[in-house]
């Protein structure tokens, strides 16, 4: 594990200057100039609005940009008076700094836990440099419950257009809530606010930030132990999130590999918590929910629907080593020349299907690599069957629709257990 950024002599006479803190917000970043001055902007605001009096600290965790991405954040100003009429306000200090270690935003967390710890704070959210839909009142949900009710650990709760975030809503919700049994609706959704006694133990939790945890998966990584440790856990609704989506076919057999990985790696830590759980049970979830507008995203449907029946012809002697045969005779089927109207995925057996590619990377049936890379055209698949149910359906109606796969999980969880053993 590489050398803590606080050991460093230079961070930590500046550290030792600045003293304690109550509040710190950490920004992670890698080439993000296009949105960071936005962000740094809506972070100084929420704190001077909502805690005026609090001392507080902005951390920036720079990954190596080239764009200009510190330049900014260290220049960046906010006329308070503009927005406050009575505050008197002290702008928060700032701090921006490379990371070390293994690229990735882990690493970045890594840092800015290590600075929060020293300086003792009483709170701490980490928010994505690439948000353009924060505002000030972001800083105060995510910290609030934290300094005055007691919470640990706060998840964000957001609207977002129905086609982003597919692998949350179709793989990472569902398989989350039925292992751990806790309706957290954004597992990695990406801002966080933690406490300090929190935020001690997950630094503590030392063999893990030279993993690949701290490359792809801290998100999850965190949600899961919180909920693991049982630690007091919020949500937060923090309105829309609108940053810079991705079409849902682009770029996937890494994030899948990564994030799909990491849960993989966590239900081999957490199988004696999770083995026992049957159901779900609410998370509370604190601010003011309203509808809001969302940019649409592009779908290339034809695009997912040919990648999956192209995935289906070369990766069914790599399926069959764990799939059983009324599965893989559905998926040639759907593979089959019907028209979109006729392409359905069944809930059931997708849960099925999840769980028994945990159960085959529990089991070495391959190289988790391959295995899961193998799983992209199966979850192209799912996602086209949902964007045709879902086309003409409204925000809330997608819910509903999210809220019956997560239902499927939980009814298929014995599948699991039987195959897991």
């Amino acid at each position: 594990m590489t050398e803590g950024v606080t050991l460093r002599k230079e961070i930590g006479e500046r550290l030792s200057d600045i003293g304690k803190v109550d509040i710190l917000i950490g920004i992670p970043s890698y080439n993000n100039a296009k949105t960071i001055g936005h962000v740094v902007q809506a972070v100084q605001g929420g704190l001077a609005k909502y805690f005026p009096e609090k001392r507080a600290v902005l951390v920036n965790s720079d990954g190596g940009s080239t764009d200009g991405t510190p330049d900014i954040i260290t220049h960046t100003t906010l006329d308070l008076h503009s927005i406050l009429v009575s505050h008197r306000v002290t702008p928060p200090l700032k701090f921006v700094i490379p990371y070390h270690g293994i690229p990735g935003k882990g690493s970045a967390f890594r840092t800015i836990f290590e600075i929060a710890n020293t300086l003792e704070v009483k709170a701490c959210a980490v928010v994505d440099a690439d948000l353009r839909s924060i505002t000030p009142e972001w800083v105060d949900l995510l910290i609030r419950p934290i300094i005055e009710a007691g919470y640990d650990y706060v998840t964000p709760y957001y609207l977002r257009h129905k086609y982003d975030g597919t692998i949350t809503n179709n793989i990472v919700y569902p398989l989350t809530r039925a292992l751990y049994g806790k309706k957290i609706r954004q597992p990695i959704g990406g801002d966080f606010g933690l406490s300090g006694k929190l935020i001690s133990f997950f630094l503590a939790k030392e063999g893990i930030w030279g993993t690949d945890v701290a490359k792809f998966g801290i998100d999850i990584w965190m949600t899961t132990t919180a909920i693991a440790y049982n630690f007091r856990i919020c949500q937060a609704f923090l309105g829309a999130k609108i940053h810079d989506p991705k079409e849902p076919s682009a770029d996937l057999s890494a994030m899948l590999h990564q994030v799909i990985g990491s849960i993989f790696d966590l239900m081999e830590t957490y199988q004696h918590i999770w083995m026992a759980i049957r159901g779900s049970e609410p998370v509370p979830i604190f601010g003011f929910q309203y509808e809001v507008g969302v940019e649409p995203i592009d779908i290339n449907l034809d695009a997912m629907i040919d990648k999956f029946k192209l995935g289906v012809r070369e990766l069914e002697g790599i399926w069959e080593l764990f799939l059983n045969e009324n599965i893989l005779d559905l998926l040639k089927r759907l593979a089959g020349p019907q028209g979109k109207n006729n392409f359905f995925f069944p809930d059931d057996v997708w849960a099925k299907i999840i769980f028994d590619f945990a159960a085959a990377a529990h089991q070495r049936v391959m190289g988790k690599e391959h295995l899961l890379k193998s799983l992209t055209p199966l979850y192209l698949g799912k996602v086209a069957s949902f964007v045709i149910e879902t086309w003409d359906s409204s925000a809330s109606e997608v819910e509903e629709r999210i809220e019956r796969l997560c239902l499927a999980f939980e009814e298929t969880k014995p599948h699991l257990i039987e195959r897991w053993d």
